[in-house]
């Protein structure tokens, strides 16, 4: 097999250490050395100094957790060209697994140019990036306390989220606060409504009736401060991402132009794929790459199943999967001609399915002559 890299390295990364093979071609000979290095700043740098004194061009490293960017960031400073591996794609001969035998195996690859890149961003990118990732767990984290006080309020037998649209809305959140106060009469919970809610105050004074103990009022005034404790957070959050912006407005700008796409699903996309397109030849490399094309599953000239891979979730963000991106850039599922095995018992079952082998049930024989 041809060698397309004579001096070369792979890395295989840990929490503490990192074991580097460097691989050497020199004629018909192959030379490779294996080191360990911690992973603290002093000895990476250690590993950058080993790694150029070997005239290294390439070095490739999978991407474990995030404890590849630490040594990724060190050794970028440097002159290799670093490859970031997935993992799944790299895989080592079942049953011969050693750290030293992944980091040789890595540069095995890595020599016959055999590791397809991961895609990584560039360190504004990444910042954005990080920053709009953790405003999304900041309102998934929000979510779950919403949920927390509907399940509280349901074990007292407050029925106000089928009443109201929002439980934390003006009128919700003016009732939950009187609750939380001791305030137990429907009748003046009722009428801190808004005017614009569409339900009557007969109707709400019946779903304001109910049990609110002490251990209930605790849990509601214990998650309603953790909501305003995130709503605290994603407001300085959102102005941390305002001034992270300036290189990616116009990016942002003409990704909002998409029907369907809002501000902040713009700033999504722009944050996990970057501004410069070089790195996606195709807009089919970038649609296989956002998982939001069928993958290919062909063997004995048949071809199997070909349904979305969504096994790493959606990179953009999980907001696909949300809702938040018009659907015109989701592919439409491909209807199967096959029968489901599950849909043919449902037919085997039904007596009025209109099978040929199925009888109905009037044209089964009569029992002494009376009804079924």
């Amino acid at each position: 097999m041809e060698v397309l890299h004579r001096r070369c390295a792979g890395l295989d990364v840990h929490k503490k250490t990192v074991v580097a093979c460097v691989r050497l071609a020199e004629e018909n000979k192959v030379v490779t050395e294996v080191r360990t290095f911690a992973t603290t700043t002093a000895g990476l740098l250690a590993l950058s100094a080993w790694l150029s004194e070997n005239g290294c061009t390439h070095v490739a490293m999978e991407a474990t957790g995030v404890y590849w960017k630490p040594v990724w960031h060190v050794l970028s400073d440097g002159e290799f060209e670093l490859v970031l591996a997935n993992a799944a794609h790299v895989k080592n001969v079942p049953g011969r697994k050693t750290d030293v035998s992944d980091a040789a195996w890595l540069a095995e690859l890595l020599a016959h140019g055999l590791i397809r890149g991961s895609f990584v961003p560039d360190g504004q990118t990444q910042e954005l990036r990080t920053l709009l990732r953790t405003r999304k767990q900041l309102v998934r984290e929000k979510t779950r306390h919403t949920q927390r006080i509907h399940k509280t309020l349901e074990d007292a037998n407050i029925k106000l989220e089928s009443e109201l649209s929002d439980v934390l809305g003006k009128s919700g959140r003016a009732m939950l606060e009187a609750m939380v106060a001791g305030e137990t009469d429907p009748v003046r919970l009722a009428a801190l409504a808004h005017s614009g809610v569409k339900a009557s105050q007969a109707t709400l004074q019946e779903a304001l009736r109910g049990r609110v103990t002490q251990h209930h009022r605790f849990l509601l005034r214990l998650h309603l401060g953790q909501v305003d404790a995130i709503d605290t957070a994603i407001v300085t959050i959102d102005g941390e991402i305002e001034a992270h912006l300036a290189p990616f407005r116009i990016g942002v700008e003409l990704v909002s132009t998409i029907p369907g796409v809002s501000g902040l699903s713009a700033e999504v996309i722009v944050s996990e794929i970057g501004l410069d397109m070089s790195r996606f030849p195709t807009d089919g490399h970038l649609l296989s790459w956002a998982c939001l094309s069928p993958r290919n599953d062909e063997s004995a000239g048949k071809r199997r199943s070909m349904a979305q891979d969504h096994s790493h979730t959606m990179r953009l963000g999980d907001e696909t999967k949300k809702g938040k991106l018009p659907a015109s850039t989701i592919p439409p599922p491909e209807k199967s001609s096959r029968t489901t095995k599950s849909h043919l018992r449902r037919r085997r079952l039904d007596p009025h399915s209109g099978l040929p082998h199925v009888k109905r049930w009037d044209a089964l024989p009569r029992l002494g002559g009376g009804s079924l």
